[in-house]
């Protein structure tokens, strides 16, 4: 696990760029880490709706677990505020985007997570290459 992360700008709200070794207690590191950078936003602009911290957070949790699920060793996260949200970004060495999964209430298996971040989101995108991709969501904040 890596728990340094690397502030970039001027301030806690310009940035903030962490990676990670790709191990379990590495989503709820991110998570840690994203939950300090949304705390230090709030003291300088509040969120329009109280759920949209929770919002970010959730993206951030679900991208981080797919991450060590479906792509083997490190990967990284960057937030960083726009004019009207907040852009997420997690890096993992699986270049295949994201694909949803099949969901059955009686399967009980998971398989929403994409679903979310998209539903959650304002935009998303996902920027392959051979060494891994990019996953980009945009959030209202």
């Amino acid at each position: 696990m890596n728990d340094g992360a690397e502030r970039r700008g001027t301030d806690d709200t310009d940035g903030l760029e962490a990676r990670f070794d790709g191990a379990l207690e590495d989503v709820s590191a991110a998570r840690l880490i994203a939950d300090r950078y949304l705390e230090a936003l709030e003291r300088t602009a509040a969120p329009a709706e109280p759920d949209h911290r929770d919002d970010v957070l959730l993206v951030v949790t679900e991208l981080a677990g797919n991450a060590v699920q479906y792509a083997p060793g490190p990967f990284s996260l960057r937030l960083r505020r726009t004019f009207d949200g907040v852009h997420v970004v997690v890096w993992d060495s699986n270049p295949h985007p994201p694909v949803p999964r099949p969901w059955s209430p009686a399967d009980n298996t998971g398989a929403v997570g994409w679903y979310l971040v998209n539903a959650l989101a304002t935009q998303v995108s996902v920027l392959t290459r051979p060494e891994g991709k990019d996953v980009h969501v945009f959030l209202p904040w």
